[in-house]
């Protein structure tokens, strides 16, 4: 199970990776670089984590497991609460010109927010590991002795 959560994390680590470098393929841009932002220090903060989990398990997994949530929970306020519950036409405008250069795989909207394809993908591999780590969290539950 521990694999699993690894392929995850490091499915993850590598998508997010492209959003310090920034990707485009021809004329279309995955993601913008942006390592000089807050997205740079949530990049370091996930490795690091992420590098205690791999060698060693016990306690480490539940920091991890806490920080997907939070990135989770993050970008769901960052997107698709606007998406399930619309937003202001201030609010539109602006999400649609910070991201009028990146892909959509759904073209944008100016009713409500659409995430460009590559937040899409982050989303879903977020989601996935933090399923994969809960599921991991959950099943090796080790009851830890107490001193009294």
């Amino acid at each position: 199970m521990k694999k699993s959560c690894m392929v995850s994390i490091a499915l993850l680590f590598i998508w997010f990776s492209m959003d310090m470098t920034g990707f485009s393929i021809g004329n279309v841009t995955l993601v913008e670089a942006a390592w000089n932002s807050i997205d740079g220090v949530w990049g370091l903060i996930f490795l690091f984590l992420s590098i205690l989990f791999i060698i060693k398990d016990t306690i480490e997994k539940h920091p991890l497991t806490l920080f997907i949530f939070v990135w989770l929970v993050s970008q769901y306020f960052s997107h698709w609460h606007y998406t399930l519950f619309g937003a202001s036409d201030k609010k539109i405008n602006a999400y649609n010109q910070f991201f009028s250069e990146t892909y959509h795989i759904i073209p944008p909207s100016h009713t409500v927010v659409i995430p460009d394809f590559y937040h899409i993908v982050l989303h879903i591999f977020i989601l996935s590991t933090l399923s994969c780590l809960t599921v991991f969290c959950v099943y090796n539950r080790k009851s830890v002795p107490r001193n009294i």
